[in-house]
């Protein structure tokens, strides 16, 4: 039988490891999304057609997790896509996108587990980031004001300045002088 000493050094040694453990917890950013990334968020006619979708898989992807639960995530995504769009090629191109572009090792904003800090691989949550990502996530519904998907998409941004860009070259090519060739800096 152990001593009463024993037993105290013990539950002493415990109490010390979970409160360095709750110490060094590191904290989960709040959760942030883009829609599908690096990815259309819809069709030219329905821009945002599978844009819930992919703010689906970016809720499982914030929070991490296991293999398992990445797999999971990747396969609901397809299916949604699918389900949206009855596209088998479309949705399989964006799980083999997500299946090998948002491994945990790329030390990117779309990685599984990016609302942790870079590092956590594949860990499962305990209870208390549980709790963490739950609350997060209730924050983030209520006050995101529009809907989920009303929001400008970086890439569309980008091709909006490229073709705004474009027309301005055009307009300054109509003399014929660059022979629709864009314009260099300094001409």
């Amino acid at each position: 039988m152990l001593s009463h000493q024993t037993l105290l050094s013990l539950s002493t040694t415990m109490l010390l490891i979970l409160a360095t453990h709750c110490v060094m917890a590191e904290a989960l950013n709040d959760f942030s999304s883009d829609g599908c990334s690096q990815f259309p968020d819809g069709s030219f006619s329905q821009e945002n057609l599978w844009c819930d979708c992919c703010i689906t898989h970016d809720i499982a992807y914030w929070q991490g997790g296991n293999r398992k639960q990445k797999k999971q995530a990747d396969q609901a995504l397809r299916a949604c896509v699918f389900n949206k769009t009855a596209n088998l090629l479309l949705a399989n191109t964006m799980y083999y996108g997500v299946t090998f572009g948002g491994s945990p090792v790329f030390p990117t904003w779309y990685r599984w587990g990016y609302g942790w800090p870079y590092g956590r691989g594949f860990q499962s949550l305990n209870l208390y980031e549980q709790q963490q990502a739950q609350t997060k996530l209730q924050h983030y519904f209520v006050t995101t004001p529009q809907g989920f998907c009303d929001f400008e998409h970086p890439i569309k941004l980008m091709l909006e300045k490229k073709l705004q860009e474009l027309l301005l070259t055009s307009r300054g090519n109509k003399k014929g002088k660059h022979k629709g060739l864009p314009l260099q800096s300094g001409n």
